[in-house]
């Protein structure tokens, strides 16, 4: 097993059953227990240095293995090569001009991330009222 010191940690929302779901879902895909995982909206959380806590709850961040703290689509692409059926994505980061646009559909992304999330609760909770505790 990787020490401490070797695996990344991610930083989410967890008061957003979206990224609730995404993190649901690395965590299960983490075979190798290569990512640590820490839920900025706990109020004993501690986010990474210079960071406060209302900034790393709007944004994705991620502590990469060698220290760096990366946010947006860095910190995603950090975390896809931890996770062995995802580096595929992480290599196709690396082309040119790939980072770029992910960053900017990431940023897109976000001032409509509190309505996909409350539309994703909805959902969710329809589905365990009238299908159980299946997973999506």
């Amino acid at each position: 097993m990787e020490s401490e010191l070797a695996k990344s940690t991610v930083y989410f929302d967890g008061s957003c059953s979206l990224c609730r779901a995404e993190i649901g879902y690395y965590r299960r895909k983490d075979q190798d227990h290569a990512l640590c995982f820490v839920d900025v909206s706990e109020t004993s959380a501690v986010p990474p240095e210079g960071i406060t806590q209302e900034r790393a709850m709007k944004r994705f961040h991620v502590r990469a293995s060698d220290g760096r703290v990366l946010s947006g689509a860095a910190a995603f692409v950090e975390v896809w090569t931890r996770l062995p059926r995802w580096r595929w994505a992480a290599r196709a980061a690396s082309l040119p001009g790939a980072l770029i646009a992910l960053e900017w559909g990431y940023r897109l992304f976000l001032p409509v991330r509190p309505f996909i999330s409350r539309f994703f609760g909805r959902v969710l909770r329809l589905h365990t009222v009238n299908g159980g505790a299946k997973r999506l």
